[in-house]
């Protein structure tokens, strides 16, 4: 079936245990898998990824996985990223099983009115599929508000508008942002917790201007030597490693996004000519490599890894420079070794 606007976040909040299938789908890649990961936790459940090339291989996978009891008892969520056509047929056979123990989600990007998948979604009950589309203006900054709330913020509508330019209306970038903030403010549902400006410049997303965002992009590069003159360059100080470490996960969200539609069958120049004039003429070569260079799988381990990084930083007395500098190192090496 498919899922109204103003319902859908009820539904991955406090999911029907009746729907096996959810498939998100649409221009709006990051409010996807923001929409995937509300369902994730909403669901209490740990994450099974499986690509869509591994269903289409096995078209029983999907029905023998979500029928599996998990090995520890608890409840999993499959995963399947990046989904297209190749996935119908599983999906039938999931659909059509007498029960499973785990449901799934599918990320898809823009689906034709004619896709098979989005068809089969809509028209079964067991399934629930919501296209996404980016917010803009008001709408932008209510989902600021409804998802902080999810995460026990109390936002204003100015804050909101902050938060909401300083993650270009992005999901994903906004739901790191929230939980780090919850984090650092002891707030949940239960102790709701006011986000302030305050917060805001020491913590937010848009804290880190200028060549920020250029560390991450030597290291994701594997440009190893020019990584290290830049860090002699700048000669980071503490203040200076949460906002490294933000532009690097604001690049990361941003190629998962691209890495995804390629491994769904689109080329490399394909996703890039589809950027337009959202990219920086100069950044095109860069993004190009990086898009070709790098897999979701490995786009994704990155993003966990200085998500647990910058919250280490946050919470510790220590110096965080050698930290930061360490994990861009590791980086560039694993480019390297990619090349």
């Amino acid at each position: 079936m498919k899922a109204q606007g103003g319902t859908i976040l009820r539904s991955v909040e406090l999911p029907d245990r009746s729907v096996r299938f959810y498939l998100f789908h649409g221009p709006d890649d990051a409010g996807s898998r923001g929409l995937a990961e509300r369902l994730l936790k909403g669901l209490g459940a740990e994450k099974l990824v499986i690509s869509g090339s591994a269903v289409k291989a096995d078209p029983a996978l999907l029905a023998a996985e979500a029928g599996a009891i998990s090995m520890f008892g608890g409840a999993r969520l499959i995963w399947v990223d990046p989904a297209g056509e190749e996935i119908v047929e599983g999906l039938e056979a999931l659909l059509d099983a007498p029960a499973i123990e785990s449901p799934v989600v599918a990320i898809a990007g823009s689906l034709r009115k004619t896709s098979g998948l989005l068809k089969l979604a809509e028209a079964r009950g067991e399934a629930l599929a919501h296209a996404s589309y980016p917010p803009e203006g008001r709408d932008a900054h209510r989902m600021v508000i409804d998802a902080g709330r999810a995460e026990g913020l109390q936002i204003d509508a100015a804050v909101a508008a902050r938060l909401a330019a300083g993650c270009n209306a992005n999901a994903a970038i906004l739901g790191h942002e929230l939980t780090k903030f919850a984090l650092y403010l002891g707030a949940s549902p239960e102790r709701p917790q006011v986000l302030t400006y305050d917060v805001l410049d020491l913590l937010g997303a848009d804290s880190g201007e200028g060549d920020m965002m250029r560390l991450g992009d030597l290291a994701l590069a594997g440009r190893g030597n020019e990584l290290f003159e830049e860090l002699d360059r700048v000669a980071l100080g503490s203040n200076e490693a949460i906002p490294v470490i933000r532009a690097l996960q604001r690049r990361l969200l941003q190629l998962a996004g691209l890495r995804a539609q390629v491994e769904q069958g689109k080329s490399v120049d394909a996703v890039m000519t589809s950027m337009g004039k959202s990219l920086f003429w100069k950044d095109k070569a860069l993004m190009q490599q990086l898009v070709s260079g790098w897999s979701a799988e490995r786009l994704a381990a990155m993003l966990e890894r200085t998500a647990a990084l910058e919250k280490t930083i946050i919470f510790s007395d220590e110096p965080p420079v050698a930290a930061l500098e360490e994990e861009l190192t590791t980086i560039a090496r694993a480019a390297q070794r990619r090349r």
